[in-house]
């Protein structure tokens, strides 16, 4: 190929170097890098292949036109093409004209393909472990290869290791996520803790929050715990498990106390929760879907929840004022709930966009029906503002920490004690 040519090549290469901090496809990536190769070499068929046992498995292919030659998934036992010679040092990585080599002439695959022309680069591992191949062919033979050519499909081909390992340590990352929350479901290694909301009107709890535990060392908060599941797409699973563990809780709860469950939107519609819910008794039951996620349909969710509702199911909207979805997707749910974000309750009593914000919210619930519970409350002058604007319903530090049920009995009998 040509000087100009090779810049081409330089350029292109430049250019996937550049996209692949915006792209996070591995694949796309060195599809890239394929066809651009192979444009800037002239042939016909690029591809990156993966060693499995005595296996060539083409992970990667760009041979428009020629799916039928090559295309990703297919195998070729490494007996049956060019892999282990090049390795082996028994042809060159640079074959212009396979006719020109003894032992490619004599496979049967060089025929069979054809193959004329053929270049290809092992793509190495930092660990130093062969992955596969980085590999360009066509049918006929092409004189006009040379080293350059050469030294750009090593380019390529350090590229696409780059890109292979980084896709294998995700992997890597996620099985080992799943495995240590398949681990805390195996071995019931969460606990519940419970989280009193209080009713200013009764002076006792009208309520309780069931709040996820997680006792593996090295410690993670929940929410990190719960994002990664949905990370690995174990999200729902890991919402239902905390569910199901939570409402198992619910009958050595007060008998005039309700108990709410977090749940995302996608758990919220999923078939699953169902026959969770309709183990407790409904009409003691809150669902709280959170706002961090929009909820995509809310008429679906609805009329999943409907039965349930019917039944005496309660539905709160989680953090409001924090997420995505607002008012109009209150307005759409028609919650029995309403929970004030902490963002929202924080410094009220100095802020009057804040007691503005609240003292609207608090009219929209009287005029849906709906009640408002005001959570992270920490501080007795916020609860004095809360109290002043006719909000009822307040969870917090102030009032009460999450507790186990074992600490809540022992301080019910305290209590009674004492008195």
């Amino acid at each position: 190929m040509t000087v100009d040519g090779e810049t081409l090549g330089a350029t292109a290469l430049r250019e996937i170097i550049s996209s692949a901090s915006s792209n996070g496809s591995s694949d796309a990536i060195i599809a890239r890098a394929l066809q651009a190769v192979r444009a800037h070499l002239g042939l016909q068929v690029a591809y990156v292949s993966e060693f499995v046992g005595n296996d060539s498995v083409f992970r990667v292919v760009d041979a428009p036109g020629l799916e039928h030659l090559a295309k990703a998934g297919d195998v070729h036992s490494l007996d049956d093409v060019y892999c282990r010679h090049i390795l082996a040092g028994r042809l060159p990585e640079l074959i212009p004209d396979t006719a020109a080599e003894p032992i490619a002439a004599g496979m049967p695959i060089t025929a069979a393909v054809p193959i004329g022309a053929h270049v290809s680069v092992p793509i190495r591992l930092s660990d130093g472990r062969t992955y596969g191949m980085f590999c360009c062919l066509g049918p006929f033979a092409s004189p006009t290869l040379n080293p350059r050519d050469l030294g750009m499909m090593r380019a390529f081909a350090d590229l696409a290791a780059f890109e292979i390992e980084r896709d294998l340590g995700n992997r890597e990352e996620a099985a080992a996520s799943r495995s240590a929350i398949e681990q805390v479901m195996a071995d019931g290694l969460m606990d519940i803790h419970y989280q009193p909301i209080f009713s200013l009107s009764q002076g006792r709890p009208a309520g309780y929050e069931a709040l996820a535990r997680i006792t593996v060392e090295p410690y993670r908060s929940p929410d990190k715990w719960f994002t990664q599941a949905a990370l690995v797409g174990m999200g729902e699973a890991f919402e239902l498990f905390a569910i199901d563990r939570a409402l198992q809780g619910l009958s050595q709860l007060p008998d005039h106390a309700y108990l709410s469950v977090n749940a995302s939107p996608a758990t919220a519609m999923s078939s699953d929760l169902l026959p969770i819910l309709r183990r407790a008794p409904l009409d003691r039951v809150v669902l709280e879907v959170t706002e961090h996620d929009r909820v995509s349909d809310v008429c679906t969710l609805l009329d999943r929840l409907a039965p349930l509702r019917a039944e005496g199911l309660k539905i709160a909207v989680d953090d409001a004022g924090s997420g995505y979805s607002g008012l109009q997707q209150i307005i759409q749910m028609r919650p029995d709930l309403v929970k004030l974000d902490r963002f929202l309750i924080e410094d009220i009593q100095h802020d009057p966009g804040r007691r503005a914000l609240a003292a609207g919210l608090m009219m929209f619930a009287r005029d849906t029906g709906s009640r408002l519970i005001a959570e992270g409350v920490e501080r007795e002058d916020e609860l004095a503002v809360l109290r002043a604007l006719g909000i009822d319903l307040i969870q917090g530090y102030l009032l009460g920490r999450p507790q186990p049920l074992a600490a809540m009995r022992e301080a019910a009998a305290e209590l009674r004690a004492a008195g």
